[in-house]
C-alpha cells in the first residue's frame, strides 16, 4: 500500500474512525438536498467527474450511476483501499492516491469537481484551487460543500467546538476566489440513537459532545451547509 503523500492534512473524524464516519455519511442529508442543488447548477450526466478527498469512497457510486467517468483522490492510503474496494465493480471509476495541491489528474480533463467537506476552512485551500484552476475543463463547474457556522443546531454545536472560526472571513474568502454561495438547509438523519452519540463524539470534543448528546434528544438534527460553486 503506498504512503499517504507529503501535503496531507489529517481529518480527525474519518481518519481516525472510518467506521463511525460512515455511520454519519449514511445520515447526512436524506433528502438529497445538496445534490438536487448540484445538479440544478451543472449536471453530471455524461461527464468527468472529480470527487477530491474521497475517503472511503462514498459518493463515487452515485456520481458512477450518470457519470461518463469518475476519479476520487484521497489522501489517506487505508481510506483510498477502501474507496477502490467500494468501487471496484464500477468500470467507469478509479480511486488515486493524491492531494488537493498536487491532483493527479491531467490538465483540462475535468467538468465537475466535487469537495464535500474538504476546504471548509478557506484561507489555506489556495494551493487545492490553483490545481483545479490546472484540471478543470472551460465550461466545468466545482462544487464546495461547507459548514454554515452562522445558523441551524449544527452550526451552533460547531461554533462553540471552534470559537476562533469565523464564517464571515471565510465567505469573504470563497467569494474572492471566484466561487457564488447558495445556503441550503438540510439535516442529519440517524436510525439508532448510539449511532447519533458514536458521531457526536468524533466531530467534537469530549466536553462539547457530552453537552450535546444531554441536551438534545430524538434521532434528527437541523443542519445548514454553504454550498459553493464555480464555473470555469
Amino acid at each position: 500500500m503506498n504512503a499517504t503523500p507529503s501535503g496531507a492534512i489529517p481529518s480527525p473524524n474519518i481518519w481516525n474512525s472510518p467506521q463511525v464516519y460512515e455511520l454519519e455519511n449514511r445520515a447526512v442529508d436524506p433528502d438529497g438536498v445538496i445534490d438536487a442543488a448540484m445538479r440544478a447548477i451543472r449536471d453530471w450526466d455524461g461527464a468527468h467527474v472529480l470527487d477530491i478527498g474521497c475517503g472511503t469512497g462514498y459518493h463515487l457510486p452515485y456520481f458512477a450511476e450518470r457519470a461518463r467517468g469518475v476519479v476520487g483522490v484521497e489522501p489517506h492510503a487505508a481510506l483510498a483501499s477502501v474507496a477502490r474496494a467500494r468501487v471496484r465493480d464500477l468500470p467507469n471509476v478509479e480511486v488515486r492516491t493524491g492531494v488537493a495541491q498536487s491532483l493527479p489528474v491531467a490538465d483540462a480533463s475535468v467538468e465537475v469537481a466535487h469537495a464535500r467537506w474538504a476546504y471548509f476552512f478557506g484561507p489555506g485551500c489556495e494551493p487545492g484551487l490553483a490545481e483545479l484552476e490546472r484540471v478543470m475543463r472551460r465550461g466545468g463547474v466545482a462544487f464546495v460543500i461547507d459548514n454554515d457556522a452562522t445558523r441551524s443546531t449544527f452550526g451552533r454545536w460547531f461554533r462553540r467546538f471552534l470559537p476562533s472560526y469565523d464564517p464571515v472571513a471565510v465567505e469573504r474568502f470563497w467569494s474572492r476566489q471566484g466561487f457564488a454561495r447558495r445556503p441550503l438547509d438540510m439535516r442529519w438523519r440517524f436510525e439508532r440513537r448510539e449511532d447519533f452519540e458514536a458521531v457526536v463524539r468524533i466531530e467534537f470534543s469530549a466536553a462539547i459532545a457530552q453537552e450535546v448528546i444531554a441536551s438534545h434528544e430524538g434521532l434528527e438534527v437541523d443542519y445548514a451547509v454553504n454550498l459553493w460553486w464555480r464555473e470555469y
